[in-house]
């Protein structure tokens, strides 16, 4: 799994023009899906995500989690995140996994971040969706998630 993590002031995804989900301060995640990923452990993928030290405390410093601010997640499965350019011109994508594993974990993931005790929106897996963001800092991460052993 690999997660691009945004922290943002307000983001929302739209469908359409029909907006999904909107939420004030917290993280756009950005999730990616491969086809090894059934065995992570999205519980603890989930708590990391929410107990990354990421927002600033009162000195300015990033000290503060998501669960301190009591912040929003906007969860959006991306499975371009997966993109091979290392050859030719046009990504390759045989590294996403395929939608019947990847939006059941998706989904799980979500309910994981939720069992965390946050707020949490989502886009609607497989559609094409406009996300607008304002990204505070800019503060951008990658975090890979590896399958349990």
């Amino acid at each position: 799994m690999r997660i691009v993590l945004q922290r943002v002031s307000a983001a929302s995804v739209s469908v359409d023009g029909d907006v999904l989900g909107r939420i004030g301060t917290g993280l756009l995640l950005l999730v990616g899906i491969a086809p090894d990923d059934g065995e992570i452990d999205l519980e603890k993928t989930a708590e990391k995500v929410c107990n990354l030290r990421i927002f600033p405390d009162e000195a300015g410093k990033m000290n503060r989690s998501l669960l301190d601010i009591s912040g929003e997640i906007l969860a959006i499965s991306q499975f371009t995140l997966y993109g091979d350019t290392a050859k030719g011109r046009r990504p390759s994508f045989v590294g996403a996994a395929r939608p019947e594993l990847a939006e059941p974990l998706f989904d799980a993931f979500a309910e994981a971040l939720r069992n965390q005790g946050l707020r949490v929106e989502t886009g609607r897996f497989g559609a094409r969706m406009s996300v607008l963001l304002t990204n505070d800092g800019p503060v951008t991460l990658v975090l890979e998630v590896a399958p349990s052993a």
